[in-house]
């Protein structure tokens, strides 16, 4: 059950109500991973949406596991996936979905031995180490008629949603040059998985952050013509071959050019945006806010949530006469909002896998 994209440019036109309150069955959920990315985004998105139940959390660390069960009180914790997957073959535990938010080096095995059990699945991102292996998944997901979708989340940045309005209602004229970053200063690193996995196990700054800003640069100005890329590592290459400062220039058949920068060991950062059209400009600076509340404790059913404060907008005009652009609310609960609606009626899921594929290739090229 592999839907296609929405052209590129439209908004999503599902609408999250259509999925809240509804009169069907609760979707039963199970996350693998309390990281980063299961403790700060799945979990929460998925509790604050009604369509779902979470069933079970999959974490063996101990400091985890007591994080999970104090958050989540009505959930299983379980220590293993091979445990999980055991009560579902014995029907010990019925699930609909399951969440995968390991390093990717896991992610091909893992979304396989969930849909080869008939239940849908959600991979984060990095989606894979390699495009072959999203192949395979793509593949294996149409062989069991199950979904498979990959959480591109930075989708439903606020400041994104901006900019493709902006572009969608023609404010900017024909975009010429789309410059985006990704950049922090930790010089210590990242301090999880992503400071010693290879590039092989889909390791590096590139392949982490690039699954973003590529997606983003393509959801906006469509395939990509021509790639050049640089990589450097600034750490002890015995600890790892993975990148940790990359660069971009990509050719969009569409003639727009998208340059894309990716750094952990920024110590002064630029624009998140910068985008230059035959009639105004766009700038924006600081990263979409959603992460960090999210990270804080902020639901995703608090009234603030998504909400920038004015001096966080970024600038539209030309030289000499540029007026705040109110950022759009993030929006990080439709992902689940759109894939329950998906599960439930047969909709779009609200990202196509071969988009993911299609990035991966992008990364390739570049590192070849």
């Amino acid at each position: 059950m592999i839907r296609q994209p929405a052209l590129t440019g439209e908004d999503d036109k599902s609408d999250p109500k259509e999925v809240r309150g509804s009169d069907k069955p609760s979707l039963r959920a199970a996350i693998i991973g309390f990281g980063i990315s299961g403790r700060v985004f799945h979990a929460p998105l998925i509790q604050a949406n009604d369509s779902y139940v979470l069933e079970a959390i999959v974490t063996s660390d101990p400091g985890r596991t007591d994080a999970a069960r104090a958050s989540y009180p009505h959930a299983r914790i379980i220590p293993t996936p091979e445990q999980l997957f055991t009560r579902v073959d014995e029907g010990e535990l019925a699930l609909d979905v399951v969440v995968i938010g390991t390093p990717p080096l896991n992610h091909k095995q893992l979304a396989k031995a969930a849909l080869e059990r008939g239940l849908h699945v959600v991979v984060d991102k990095p989606f894979v180490p390699c495009s072959e292996d999203g192949e395979e998944l793509i593949a294996a997901a149409t062989d069991a008629g199950r979904c498979l979708t990959v959480f591109q989340n930075r989708r439903w940045d606020g400041d994104f949603l901006t900019l493709k309005q902006l572009i969608r209602e023609g404010k900017l004229g024909k975009v010429r040059t789309f410059e985006s970053r990704f950049e922090w200063w930790m010089p210590e690193g990242f301090r999880n998985w992503r400071d010693t996995a290879l590039l092989a196990e889909g390791g590096g700054i590139l392949h982490d952050l690039g699954a973003h800003l590529v997606d983003q640069a393509i959801q906006l100005f469509g395939p990509i013509a021509e790639v050049y890329g640089e990589t450097a590592r600034h750490g002890d290459p015995d600890q790892s071959d993975a990148d940790q400062d990359a660069f971009l220039s990509l050719l969009h058949r569409s003639g727009t050019r998208s340059r894309l920068w990716m750094n952990g060991h920024a110590a002064r950062l630029g624009p998140r945006f910068h985008v230059l059209g035959s009639q105004a400009a766009y700038t924006k600076w600081g990263l979409d806010g959603q992460e960090k509340a999210l990270r804080e404790g902020m639901l995703p059913t608090d009234p603030e949530y998504g909400i920038e404060p004015p001096e966080s907008w970024g600038k539209v005009g030309v030289a000499g006469s540029f007026r705040d652009e109110p950022t759009r609310r993030g929006d990080y609960p439709r992902f689940y909002a759109q894939l329950a609606h998906a599960l439930q009626t047969g909709g779009a899921p609200p990202v196509d896998p071969s988009d993911a594929v299609a990035v991966l290739k992008i990364i390739e090229q570049a590192r070849r």
